[in-house]
């Protein structure tokens, strides 16, 4: 099933497909770790528009709302 991030309840893991963005939300999410054909799980979002916090490989990434609806996984 393909869906945004925000749409990924929390521990629920993805297989990133697409980012919807120009070159610099593409280059700034490459530099965080964060390309097409990675693995990534949902640790948590806050309510209401808040960041979300990813995780990518061992390392936990808190990226904001308005990026996060702007990658595209995979459900796994």
């Amino acid at each position: 099933m393909i869906v945004d991030i925000t749409q990924l309840q929390p521990g629920e893991k993805g297989m990133v497909v697409d980012i919807q963005g120009g070159w610099g939300l593409i280059r700034k999410l490459d530099a965080l770790g964060i390309r097409r054909g990675v693995k990534i799980m949902k640790i948590s979002s806050q309510f209401l528009r808040g960041p979300v916090i990813i995780q990518v490989g061992g390392t936990q990434v808190a990226i904001g709302f308005g990026m996060a609806k702007r990658i595209i996984v995979d459900k796994i």
